[in-house]
């Protein structure tokens, strides 16, 4: 008989293996979810679009990872944890392959939104029972587990995209996933226990719908400012119907007995902060893997494999820092470091928007090496102190929660990206026609500066020794 998922284990350790898995599968979505930067241009010359609208083909994946997250819970109580995690990979594996053979944008993008409906069975299922099984006294491990693909995948991913791109053909960043898919559906068979509820509540499926329409209508709102010409009147009708439904939403997990979302946990201060300021600061940091590469080739005139290559600064800055991350918060205090990520972050993103063609190789690599550094320590630190003080009993729908806040965050990155991009250019082309191409990344990178000052203020505002509960132990 299976057993039940209710009550969490305590067993004081965690499986590093299962943790391995899952960290892989990690790695797999969120690779998919910015590879296609850097073989942007080609992938739109291929297709007929311009290279800022491949941006939807992103967005529509990471969006569908948002909207499908809060029912794999339901999915794996009702139906078990190893059989969902496998059929996830299953039908992430599957619609990568249609992602290659796709021959319009529009294909590609419905390839893409069955690769996030697998992705979003995948990820918060391993994740909760790697979790559940980790005493707080591990959980700094763990979470450092669970981080790693949150950092190497958005900046390796220009790399390969670039190398395969440039080196055979846009084709390839989806089939590489056929041999791990395959590897990975082998390893969940015997890897992942087959646990689940005995007693499943129904879902919510008004609360499942109410959700998506709210995250569809956001993106697509936000797609069409931009478009040429854009058609505001479908941009406000997107935008309003996004709010309403976000409202109804909220109002029916905060009302109904049995939740899509449990909103509950967003009392607790640390959690909160994790979710709030951190949401914000996940939307900023994976704008920059989106904007990079096509700096570097719109503006700079590189290669995709040359952009992809010195985005690979940003990938030593993660690792070279990585071992220190757990010393850091253990020393300092979550509060401490949150300040440095996020205000270095800042002044690192006004440094990104001060580059030009002529600036020095070797500039451009150690700004992209620190922004690496920093990126590491925040994500670490965010990840690890939202779950700090939430109680076992709460820990699946505070997983189910932090999931999709951090899903939509990325996925409105990429789009909150490309829209001021879009703006960007828009204000530069009317006001100063012949103005470089790069002009516009820069004005980006500044706007995204100045939305990271929230962060640095919620930061601030925290208790001095907020986390301790994980920190000290």
């Amino acid at each position: 008989m299976a057993k039940t998922l209710q009550a969490p284990s305590t067993t004081g350790s965690f499986s590093r293996v299962l943790a391995l898995l899952v960290a892989g599968t990690y790695f797999m979505e969120i690779l998919d979810g910015t590879i296609i930067a850097t073989a942007a241009a080609a992938m739109a010359g291929d297709l007929g679009v311009r290279p800022v609208d491949i941006n939807a083909a992103m967005t529509s994946y990471l969006i569908t990872l948002a909207v499908g997250i809060p029912i794999s819970g339901w999915l794996a109580e009702r139906f078990g944890a190893r059989r969902v995690f496998a059929a996830a990979i299953a039908v992430f594996t599957v619609a990568s392959i249609l992602c290659a053979a796709s021959p319009t944008l529009t294909v590609l993008c419905l390839a893409r939104m069955l690769q996030g409906l697998g992705g979003a069975m995948m990820v918060p299922v391993g994740r909760l029972v790697v979790l559940r099984s980790t005493d707080r006294k591990q959980f700094l491990e763990a979470i450092a587990y669970l981080t790693w693909p949150a950092l190497l995948a958005p900046v390796l991913a220009p790399v390969i995209g670039g190398l395969l791109t440039t080196y055979a053909s846009w084709h390839w960043i989806f089939l590489l996933n056929v041999p791990l898919g395959m590897v990975g559906f082998i390893l969940a068979l015997f890897v992942v226990p087959a646990v689940r509820s005995e007693r499943v509540a129904p879902p919510d499926w008004l609360g499942f719908v109410l959700c998506g329409i709210s995250l569809a209508a956001l993106v697509l709102g936000m797609e069409q400012v931009g478009a040429e010409p854009t058609p505001w009147a479908a941009v406000a009708l997107l935008l309003g119907a996004a709010a309403l439904s976000g409202v109804l939403a909220v109002l029916r997990f905060r009302h109904a007995l049995h939740p899509l979302l449990d909103l509950s946990a967003l009392r607790i201060h640390t959690f909160r902060t994790g979710n709030a300021g951190g949401g914000l600061y996940r939307l900023v940091i994976n704008a920059v893997p989106f904007l990079l590469p096509l700096m570097f080739q719109l503006g700079f005139g590189w290669s995709a494999f040359e952009a992809g290559l010195m985005v690979m600064a940003v990938f030593a800055g993660n690792v070279l820092i990585k071992p220190a991350t757990t010393p850091l918060i253990r020393r300092f205090g979550f509060r401490k470091v949150l300040i440095l990520s996020n205000a270095g972050g800042a002044a690192v993103l006004v440094l990104c928007a001060l580059l030009t063609p002529a600036t020095p190789l070797a500039v451009i690599a150690v700004v992209l090496f620190a922004s690496g550094v920093l990126r590491s320590i925040g994500f670490s630190a965010y990840n690890t102190v939202q779950f700090a003080d939430v109680p076992a009993l709460k820990m699946s729908g505070a997983n189910t929660l932090s999931s999709t806040i951090a899903q939509v965050a990325t996925g409105l990155g990429v789009a909150v990206g490309a829209l001021v991009l879009r703006a960007a250019q828009g204000i530069i082309e009317a006001s100063a026609p012949g103005a470089p191409a790069v002009l516009g990344y820069q004005w980006t990178f500044g706007v995204l500066a100045l939305l990271m000052l929230y962060p640095v203020v919620e930061a601030v505002l925290m208790p001095a020794r907020a986390g301790d509960a994980v920190r000290t132990r």
